[in-house]
């Protein structure tokens, strides 16, 4: 087994379109998808495609995850940042380091407030920037009852993070988060999002001018050691999945033809029809996504997960919510690990009954102001009404 695995910085050969490596780790008790996507880089998205079967917060202790670890480079110059929406994916080409590439997962525009495809340059920067809060996020927040005020100072409240980069498409930004469990989800008003750690260095590499293309390439050709590999995504709304697909098929038939080799359609088939987002070799007799994933280089179980959230103990002077109570145990844990990854946080924890039924409590907090801020969160995003538990009313709980 193996310590560790690179992440996001590549050396590139002239001729690669490839980079990176499959990957699996062994989980435990506790440990949700998320937890496994940050400490790795990767998107929520893209580790719940690769994993098919198991569940995104609550999987089974003893499971191998599989990381998708393995990236075809989006059909594009190589230079500046380019940023393929479909695998919601950057790459950033150093224009004094040839032959490198760093790559990271990111967050984008949902479903109506798509991030814009384009040519466009970084026109500025800013550390610890000041959010000036569109009119029409506003107008959003107000009719969900959570009115924005104008400006958002820096700070743990403010969505930009603590980097941004100002696109010459204005009101466009690529930018950390402060609900770093939304990358690699269709989540932003159109805006590009990092994970903290990522924006960080990032941040630091890429200078003013730089280029910025923004592609959305569902469906990726790349060669590694004279074998072509399909990376599949699936298609967003807005694209045109039938003609995608027969533009595809069109430039297999030239390659098939090209190369004088006999191409796998069953096999091709599948991987489009599976959208797994990993790079798999369609040549006849080539290794299948099984054979892949025995092959893929075994990680041993880290110290601790990179930001892996965990509730603080409970107190008996604490505020606390009563988020649900459920016979279902699984249900229960589901709840309490997404409560634990929303941003901020809302600490949160499964408590068994003596019933023999569940209770998810949130907290502890320190007031009722905070208690009851927490509350409105989770009936916001989540369209969950929790009861409130003063200190006095502790006995509750049990």
């Amino acid at each position: 087994m193996v310590e560790d695995i690179e992440r996001n910085r590549f050396v590139l050969g002239k001729d690669d379109s490839i980079v990176g490596q499959l990957a699996t780790v062994k989980i435990k008790e506790g440990d949700s998808l998320p937890d496994v996507a940050r400490h790795f880089s990767l998107g929520l998205e893209s580790i719940g495609d690769a994993n098919p079967d198991l569940d995104l917060w609550a999987p089974q202790p003893g499971s191998r995850v599989l990381l998708p670890m393995q990236f075809v480079l989006p059909d594009a110059p190589r230079k500046g940042i380019v940023v393929n929406l479909a695998a919601m994916r950057l790459f950033y080409f150093p224009p004094k380091k040839k032959g490198e590439v760093l790559t990271y997962p990111v967050g984008i525009g949902r479903e109506g407030r798509s991030t814009p495809i384009g040519d466009m340059v970084v026109e500025r920067k800013a550390k610890h920037p000041t959010w000036y809060v569109p009119a029409s996020i506003r107008k959003d927040h107000e009719r969900k009852g959570d009115p924005l005020p104008a400006v958002v100072p820096p700070g743990p409240d403010n969505p930009l993070g603590d980097y941004a980069m100002y696109l010459s498409r204005p009101s466009y930004l690529i930018h950390g988060t402060n609900k770093p469990y939304g990358i690699g989800l269709r989540a932003s008003n159109g805006c590009v999002r990092l994970y903290p750690e990522n924006i960080e260095t990032l941040y630091k590499e890429v200078p003013v001018k730089t280029p910025v293309r923004i592609v959305n390439q569902p469906y990726l050709l790349g060669w590694r050691d004279g074998e072509l590999f399909l990376e599949a995504h699936r298609p967003h709304e807005e694209l045109n999945a039938k003609q995608l697909r027969k533009n595809l098929i069109a430039a297999l038939q030239k390659i098939e033809k090209k190369q004088g080799r006999k191409l796998d359609w069953p096999k091709i088939e599948r991987v489009l029809s599976e959208a797994r987002g990993v790079p798999i070799p369609v040549f006849e007799n080539s290794e299948t996504f099984d054979d892949l994933v025995r092959k893929a280089v075994a990680l041993k179980y880290p110290d601790e997960w990179y930001g892996q959230p965990k509730p603080p103990p409970m107190t008996e002077s604490g505020w606390y919510i009563t988020a649900l109570e459920s016979g279902d145990e699984l249900s229960a844990k589901r709840l309490a690990a997404v409560l634990n990854h929303q941003g901020p946080q809302i600490p949160a924890r499964v408590v068994a009954l003596q019933n023999g039924r569940f209770k998810v409590i949130a907290g502890p907090f320190k007031d009722s102001k905070s208690t009851k801020a927490a509350a409105k969160r989770m009936k916001i995003d989540l369209d969950i009404t929790g009861d409130i538990v003063s200190p006095k009313e502790r006995l509750s709980l049990k």
